[in-house]
């Protein structure tokens, strides 16, 4: 446990300089209330939970996180996922899952996984990433529209019943809230980044609206304050029916939060996460919001890169946002209370534009027709289904087609047996009754079939050489496939001899019983060939 637990090292240079962290955590917190604002509401939790969510989650990871600039809270990717828990379940049940979810990512991060995250396909990461942008643009609908009764079980049912329902009674005022202040944040956000102009412009849409008395949803009342923590909401009777969630939810913070530290460590220089430790903090950082009624929290990309750009250097600036997010709310909640839904909407479209990064996805469209494929079945299925269904979707076909790349590798190359100085006529005759094979590449199930056809179609001959040492893999079913092919050629009466077998794949075959007996087993081919031209002699040579 030792190296998942905080440090002296982490703090001694905030220490030292705090000035740059404590203003960065001043700008970070600024650009995130009002996304946790918008990312509580669109949980189904409210905008307490979500505020809740930033504070605690957000305390709790910047101290025993891996990341020095991670910012966590809530985000748009675990909205996507918690809203069929809050439909089928509650709020209690969500809280229970988030409880749930942390314990599993502390006990990943024990057991050493967190590394695993490097083996993601980045067209599956881009396709998610662009689904989870349309999913979250979709979710907006009913708040940009002014749509209180909106219904649907997924969000494009959703988005689509409430355009349906506003065009029976449109009203300007929400739409044209909402497309305001995301234009005003995504002009701000592309001239002066480090400003935080999400802030500015829900403040200013605020003001409006109460000045020209709109009709437009607010968020209504806020607790002044965090309430006391409490285990209530945890119900051991329901534990069974929230496992599947909650692994769910665990697999997201840990993708999500792992992608946001990759990421902040390439903006900065010299900087490198640790994965186990992230999801340790993750972990215990989901283990503790709920306690205090927030939603499941991950590290959030955008408010992790609002961080490093606006100068933060250490777990101070991350640790100052949560705090100053803290004292907005004790201190200015009846004003957070009258923000309208609409303009925090506009904010929430606004960050959908900025998730996709359109350059990745163009490069990895023109990369390969295969990750094509992969990018646009993973955003398919995002918008269509859910995201871990579409994780699942696109992993299983890139891993189909790195197979099928890998089997393409596996080779059967008949080589030139004589190295020695021979006559020309006996060479050629040696070639016609003793071929030698070499085997190239990955001999496992892809390829095994097509070795098995390639190898028993070998005709006038005496003796087959196999020169295995050039063999990279060698798996269960292509074991099995050679015990078939040496079986098929014996009875042909053809006899097989086998050269520079490794010692790990000369394991597998025998206990498969795949192996021809010792004497045909050699460690260089050479020996294979003496062996051949002194027991099976050529009829011209007999």
């Amino acid at each position: 446990m030792r190296p998942l637990l905080p440090t002296r090292a982490d703090w001694a240079p905030a220490l030292r300089r705090p000035g740059p962290d404590l203003l960065a955590g001043v700008i970070v917190a600024l650009v995130a209330l009002p996304l946790a604002l918008g990312f509580g509401i669109s949980s189904g939790l409210g905008a307490a939970a979500g505020l809740a969510t930033a504070i605690i989650a957000g305390v709790t990871a910047a101290v025993f996180g891996g990341s020095r600039f991670q910012v966590s809270g809530p985000t748009g990717a675990m909205t996507v996922v918690l809203l069929p828990i809050v439909a089928e379940h509650g709020g209690p049940g969500v809280l229970a899952v988030g409880l749930m979810a942390g314990v599993i990512l502390v006990v990943l991060a024990v057991a050493g996984v967190g590394r695993a995250v490097r083996y993601m396909p980045a067209p599956v990461i881009e396709g998610f990433t662009a689904g989870i942008a349309v999913v979250i643009a979709l979710q907006q609908f009913p708040s940009a529209l002014g749509i209180a009764d909106a219904e649907g079980e997924k969000m494009w049912r959703l988005a689509f019943d409430s355009l349906d329902r506003y065009l029976d009674h449109p009203a300007p005022a929400p739409p044209v809230t909402a497309v305001l202040v995301a234009v005003a944040v995504l002009i701000g956000g592309r001239y002066l980044p480090k400003l935080p102009f999400a802030l500015v412009a829900v403040a200013l849409a605020t003001a409006v609206a109460e000045l020209a008395g709109l009709d437009l949803a607010r968020i209504g009342s806020l607790p002044a304050g965090l309430p006391a923590p409490s285990f209530e909401f945890f119900d051991p009777g329901r534990l069974g029916s929230l496992i599947a969630p909650a692994l769910a939810v665990a697999a997201l913070a840990a993708l999500e939060s792992l992608l946001s530290a990759t990421a902040a460590d390439s903006m900065s220089v010299g900087s490198r996460h640790n994965p186990d430790r992230e999801l340790f903090g993750q972990g215990l950082a989901n283990i503790a919001a709920p306690l205090f009624g927030g939603v499941p929290a991950t590290g959030a990309i955008a408010r992790t890169a609002v961080n490093v750009r606006s100068g933060a250097g250490t777990r101070l600036a991350a640790l100052t946002h949560a705090v100053v997010l803290a004292a907005l709310l004790y201190l200015a909640a009846p004003l957070v209370a009258d923000i309208p839904l609409a303009a925090l909407a506009g904010v929430l479209l606004a960050t959908t534009v900025r998730m996709v990064e359109t350059a990745s996805v163009a490069a990895i469209a023109r990369a390969s027709r295969g990750d094509t494929a992969i990018m646009v079945v993973t955003f398919a299925a995002t918008v269509a289904f859910d995201l871990v269904t579409a994780v699942a979707v696109g992993v299983g076909i890139a891993v189909l087609l790195a197979l099928r790349a890998v089997a393409k590798e596996a080779r059967l190359h008949q080589v030139p047996l004589d190295e020695g100085d021979h006559l020309a006529e006996e060479r050629d005759l040696l070639r016609d009754h003793i071929v030698a094979y070499r085997i190239d590449g990955p001999l496992f199930f892809p390829a095994a079939h097509r070795f098995l056809l390639e190898l028993t179609e070998v005709s006038d001959v005496h003796v087959v050489i196999l020169r295995m040492s050039h063999i990279t893999a060698l798996d269960t079913t292509g074991a099995l496939v050679l015990k078939d092919a040496i079986t098929k050629l014996r009875h042909r009466d053809v006899t097989v001899l086998i050269s520079g077998l490794r010692a790990d794949h000369r394991r597998r075959l025998t206990a498969l019983d795949a192996l021809p007996v010792a004497d045909h087993q050699f460690t260089h081919t050479d020996d294979a060939i003496a062996y051949a031209r002194g027991h099976f002699p050529t009829p011209a040579r007999a």
